[in-house]
């Protein structure tokens, strides 16, 4: 579906329905990913922004890419909107931000991803200049007022969190609005006597990084892993609570596919196990290979994954050891020793 999504977002210029910017206008395109062709004469300088990290790496040959936007002035926006309602919102909120006034901005996303209701919602808060379904998806767009109250609105309505009072978060993150209940269950079945060096693999916004820390006193430096740029600034936010004593260090990177250069006493983990609405156990698959590499002879690994993933023959191939260390009705804590 994003593929067609994507294309979806040029259909309106191919269709001429809306003007193609002008031979070298900064055009911002927040939300890019992988694979999006360029309509004949769209010869406009690409600002792309993406902080999923796979997706940042694959979009290096494509021009200048960026994590998060920077700057402001564009002569055009374009907003690639996904799944998540919060982070389209924030997408949108900031493509007003960035572009001048009166200035175009063309949003499109898939039916399924609930594109619809984003287009009524927009719609509310600014006129809508056109719309344009194609290839199961809908394109908008409209021109950004002389005024930034529509921006107001949308940042106002997606706010910044504070879970449990303590953790920092924002829409768009796993699980943003609350701790994710594998993790949780991870930590209850933690042992307390990790030492040395630690990382957590897909760190998200920090909270089991910070459990850790707070529960193994014996651990002398804590590695953060993650491949979306937000989360893992937040986790920069959400760790200051952790002893001074232990050396902190965060890598926004794609364990997937770039090396681990350091190696550890112990890792723990709560892998994605998709990027779509299908289950990909190879994700989690890939992420306990990647753990059995950066791990010292000896070195503990600890997961947390749905129950039905069938985790337990890839932990057999890649450690001298693993045993299930608890579950409930959808998860299951895993552990494993190299």
């Amino acid at each position: 579906m994003p593929a067609e999504a994507l294309k979806t977002l040029f259909h309106p210029f191919e269709a001429e329905a809306v003007a193609l910017p002008r031979s070298g206008e900064r055009v911002l395109f927040l939300g890019a990913e992988p694979g999006f062709r360029l309509p004949a004469g769209f010869e406009a300088e690409l600002h792309l922004v993406q902080g999923f990290r796979p997706y940042f790496r694959a979009l290096q040959a494509s021009g200048v890419v960026t994590p998060q936007a920077e700057g402001d002035g564009f002569g055009m926006a374009l907003v690639f909107a996904g799944r998540h309602r919060g982070l389209n919102e924030l997408r949108i909120a900031q493509a007003l931000e960035s572009v001048a006034p009166g200035r175009l901005i063309v949003i499109a996303g898939g039916k399924d991803d609930g594109i619809a209701s984003l287009r009524k919602r927009i719609g509310e808060l600014v006129p809508l200049d056109g719309h344009l379904p194609k290839y199961h998806g809908i394109a908008f767009w409209l021109r950004r007022p002389a005024d930034l109250a529509a921006a107001q609105e949308l940042r106002a309505a997606n706010p910044a969190l504070l879970v449990e009072g303590r953790f920092h978060t924002a829409p768009g993150m796993f699980s943003f609005d609350r701790i994710d209940t594998g993790s949780k269950l991870l930590v209850e079945n933690l042992p307390n006597d990790l030492r040395g060096s630690v990382a957590d693999f897909c760190a998200g916004w920090g909270y089991l990084a910070a459990e850790v820390a707070a529960r193994s006193p014996g651990i002398l430096a804590l590695d953060l892993y993650e491949a979306d740029f937000a989360s893992l600034e937040a986790a920069k936010l959400n760790l200051p609570g952790v002893s001074q004593s232990i050396t902190r260090n965060f890598f926004w990177t794609d364990l997937l596919s770039e090396p681990v250069e350091r190696r550890y006493d112990a890792i723990v983990m709560n892998p994605p196990f998709h990027r779509s609405r299908a289950a990909e156990p190879e994700i989690g698959a890939g992420m306990i290979r990647a753990a059995a590499k950066a791990l010292k002879p000896g070195g503990r690994l600890f997961m947390v994954a749905n129950r039905q993933l069938p985790y337990e023959p890839i932990l057999s191939a890649a450690f001298s050891s693993h045993a299930e260390l608890a579950r409930d009705g959808m998860f299951k804590v895993l552990s494993a020793r190299r």
